[in-house]
């Protein structure tokens, strides 16, 4: 196994437990940069169930990323759109402007990360 296949499998497992447990202390200890004014208890715990879900399935696909390239590209894509929604919020409300220094850059970091790790190649056609 490759040295980048290694340090794929290393952050999908700690974006993973992240998304399990680290995201609800997030929430609780930096809430400027982490929770949503007026804080919405249901949307948050919506959220959580959503992200740790991902983090459940992120741990899988550590075991054998090229076996969950869909789930992985997913959580890239996903990450980008959620962190770009997020960050026009916060511009807009300056309210939320923290949010910037956040879970905003943590949403990009995980795509950045994740989407520079995964293996670029050849696809073969399904015919």
């Amino acid at each position: 196994m490759n040295s980048q296949m290694k340090l794929l499998r290393l952050a999908l497992l700690a974006f993973g437990l992240f998304f399990i447990f680290g995201l609800y202390f997030m929430m609780l200890y930096w809430p400027s940069g982490w929770r949503w004014i007026p804080n919405q208890y249901e949307y948050e715990q919506m959220i959580m169930g959503i992200y740790a879900t991902l983090g459940v399935f992120l741990i899988i696909a550590s075991r054998n990323p090229l076996q969950h390239k869909s789930l992985i590209w997913f959580a890239v894509w996903s990450s980008v759109v959620h962190g770009a929604i997020m960050a026009v919020q916060a511009i807009v409300d300056p309210a939320d402007l923290a949010h910037l220094y956040g879970d905003v850059p943590a949403l990009f970091l995980v795509a950045i990360v994740l989407g520079l790790l995964m293996p670029r190649g050849s696809r073969k056609s399904a015919n």
